[in-house]
Order: structure tokens, then C-alpha cells, then sequence
């Protein structure tokens, strides 16, 4: 499984010219789901979404997690994080998982976010999306988490 976290002032998606999911500050996650992936790497992924200190403390260093700050996730499923780009020109797509596996551990992961207490708005699954936002920093992170992958 594989998230991008952008911090960001404010974010939206849209879907046939109707927005459907918008927040104000806190972090836009693009989520691609993989061959293997499930529960464990989801909650996992959730955990560190909601808990990894990207905002600003009143020093303005980085020492503050999505759940100090009461912000909130715009969620957007995109199986192209996982396009392999290795090889040619055209990007394949086989490391991603099938589309009902892909969307069930999606909305786990949303779910556990909102477990957190956090305020999660999300895209359509599969849909075809018009997503803008204005990145905070910029601030930007890719997180990796393999099937099974153990805690170092």
C-alpha cells in the first residue's frame, strides 16, 4: 500500500462538476492499494496519517499530528500510485490490487481514521476525479507499507 500526504490550507474534489468531499486545513491523501494489501496496512497507514507530525508548533517547527491540530483528510483512492514506470513508456498497472479488494481497503483505512476522530472526506472509488488544493509548505511525503511488512 502506498499514501502521498500533502499538507494542505485547503483541498476538494469533484466529480462531474459536483464537488463531492472538501476540507479546509489538513492533509490530502492519494491512496494505492496493492496486490496483498489488506487490514494490517491500512490501520497501519492510518495510525501514521494520524500521528505524524507535519504541522506547525508555535516555533514553527514541524511538532504537531493531524489529531492536535483538528484537521481534517480529504481521502482519494488512485490505483496509479503503483504504476510501474520501469520499463517503456506506458505505465503498467499490474502491482495494483483489484478493484473490490482496492476499494474495501480503502474504506477501512478511512474508517480507521475516523475511528481516530478525525474528520475524513473522501472521493468516488474508480471514479473519474477533478482534484485541486492548495499545498501548505509545500509538504509532501510518500509512505510505503508492504503486506506483512514488520516495525524496524
Amino acid at each position: 500500500m502506498r499514501i502521498v500526504i500533502q499538507r494542505v490550507s485547503q483541498a476538494r474534489v469533484e466529480v462531474q462538476g459536483r464537488v463531492v468531499g472538501k476540507i479546509d486545513q489538513g492533509v490530502m491523501v492519494l491512496v494505492g492499494v496493492g496486490h496483498g494489501d489488506g487490514e494490517p496496512e491500512a490501520k497501519w497507514l492510518a495510525e501514521k496519517t494520524s500521528q505524524l507530525r507535519i504541522f506547525p508548533d508555535e516555533q514553527g517547527k514541524m511538532n504537531r499530528a493531524l489529531t492536535d491540530t483538528g484537521g481534517s483528510v480529504l481521502a482519494i483512492s488512485q490505483f496509479t500510485l503503483l504504476g510501474d514506470c520501469r520499463r517503456g513508456r506506458r505505465p503498467g498497472f499490474t502491482d495494483a490490487a483489484e478493484p473490490k479488494v482496492a476499494n474495501e481497503v480503502y474504506q477501512f483505512y478511512m474508517a480507521c481514521l475516523r475511528d481516530r476522530g478525525i474528520r475524513v472526506e473522501q472521493g468516488i472509488f474508480a471514479a473519474d476525479m477533478q482534484v485541486s488544493l492548495t499545498n501548505d509548505g509545500p509538504v509532501t511525503l510518500v509512505i510505503d507499507r508492504l503486506p506483512q511488512q514488520q516495525e524496524v
